[in-house]
């Protein structure tokens, strides 16, 4: 049913199912309908935060696919989360939420208008396609956004019911994709990705997201640093059983730089990054 593709870090490269991401799409945007049907979450100022996060997600999955059949180029697609914060802007906007972020040490800083129509998109865009970027090994592309949508889903309580079903299903496709069974693919990424930006924004979590994200953000900033200044990509090498990496790149082979690991120890060091930086995050969000 679904096209397979060869895990690379794997002896032999078995052929694995890929782009099982859709199967999220699909399942929680039928979640989040049936909230709005049985008013679940309710509506104000005629705008609803389920059909909201199913529109941004189905955009998410449409994007992944898009990616996934013809491969687009970062140039094109570093630019596409943007048509998915049209939604976010008009339920910010209509139902008038806090333009402002506390800062710890710092204080608040109100952006005003800039809020809708620059820190929004601005959001969605880097969030989106930093998840994207930190993956390429089993587990890594799933366990992580786990983790930050259970900080999400802890943080923010009263909206915590759109995320229930969005979350089981992620779960089951990060397990498999833990274990080397499915790959969720562009589609799953750029959904996933776009989920916990549009979830952030309805539920006024912007701050803790920023924080949550903090080994993505740094994955992604090594990469775009060193391919602009350099010219080079980042890789890791597979010598049958574990991974190294003879640079520093990105997050991956700067963890397995002149050292061997296997994939899933890189994965669980990276994903105990993500849980320090979401707990940093939670407690922030407490103060």
């Amino acid at each position: 049913m679904f096209p397979k593709v060869p895990d690379q870090h794997k002896p032999n490269k078995p052929l694995i199912p890929n782009g099982l991401g859709v199967i999220y799409v699909l399942i929680s945007v039928v979640y989040l309908f049936l909230l709005y049907f049985f008013d679940v979450v309710k509506v104000s100022n005629d705008i609803s935060h389920a059909l909201t996060l199913a529109v941004c997600i189905l955009f998410g999955g449409f994007m992944g696919l898009l990616d996934d059949w013809i491969d687009l180029r970062w140039r094109y697609k570093a630019f596409l989360p943007l048509i998915a914060a049209i939604p976010l802007i008009s339920l910010a906007s209509r139902l008038e939420m806090r333009t402002s972020i506390v800062v710890p040490l710092i204080g608040t800083i109100d952006f005003g208008g800039y809020y809708y129509f620059i820190l929004i998109p601005l959001l969605v865009t880097i969030i989106t396609n930093t998840v994207n970027q930190l993956g390429g090994l089993n587990g890594l592309e799933t366990v992580c956004p786990t983790i930050i949508m259970v900080g999400l889903m802890a943080a923010s309580r009263p909206y915590a019911v759109l995320l229930y079903g969005p979350f089981v299903v992620w779960l089951i496709l990060t397990v498999l994709n833990f274990r080397g069974k499915i790959f969720v693919g562009n589609t799953g990424s750029f959904a996933i990705g776009i989920t916990l930006a549009s979830f952030a924004i309805v539920s006024d979590l912007k701050l803790d997201l920023a924080v949550f994200v903090l080994p993505y953000i740094f994955n992604s900033s090594l990469i775009l640093l060193t391919y602009f200044f350099f010219r080079t990509k980042a890789s890791v090498s597979f010598d049958g059983g574990k991974l190294v990496s003879d640079h520093r790149r990105s997050l991956v082979t700067l963890i397995t730089y002149r050292r061997s690991l296997t994939e899933r120890q890189v994965v669980v060091v990276i994903s105990l990054l993500v849980i320090i930086s979401t707990v940093v995050g939670l407690a922030i969000g407490t103060m």
